[in-house]
């Protein structure tokens, strides 16, 4: 993209749709966590079922860790949403090399190495912000 001759936008997406439910549920098993989802719309909320495994030790069953907040919606909601990166494509050669799995599972390791660095900050006196909204 960067070496094109004149600037452009392009899409870069795999052209698979998924919802948001299934990313959350992909998250939350990369940390050993069952989910179940219940509640319609906005009223939807994920419990914990069951948790394996050493990656959530605070995490137990019936705890509600998801939850639908309005203030995150878009003033024009759709639907749904499905990135055609044709024209990534054709134009550059771009083709998508990493699932969705893979790319959750790099992401919920990265936050739970920044999570692990952080803890062992704290047992060691030091103040950590763990604030990642800006």
């Amino acid at each position: 993209m960067l070496q094109q001759e004149a600037p452009k936008d392009y899409v870069i997406a795999t052209g698979i749709q998924y919802s948001v439910r299934e990313f959350i549920e992909i998250a939350a098993k990369e940390l050993g966590i069952t989910l179940a989802f219940e509640g319609k719309g906005v009223e939807e909320y994920a419990v914990v079922k069951r948790v394996e495994g050493e990656y959530a030790p605070s995490i137990k069953p019936g705890d509600i860790i998801v939850r639908v907040d309005p203030r995150y919606f878009r003033p024009t909601e759709v639907e749904t949403l499905l990135g055609d990166a044709t024209q990534a494509k054709d134009q550059l050669g771009w083709v998508p090399q990493v699932t969705l799995r893979e790319m959750i599972s790099e992401m919920v390791t990265k936050d739970r190495e920044i999570a692990e660095r952080d803890s062992l900050c704290k047992v060691h006196g030091y103040s950590v912000s763990t604030s990642t909204e800006y």
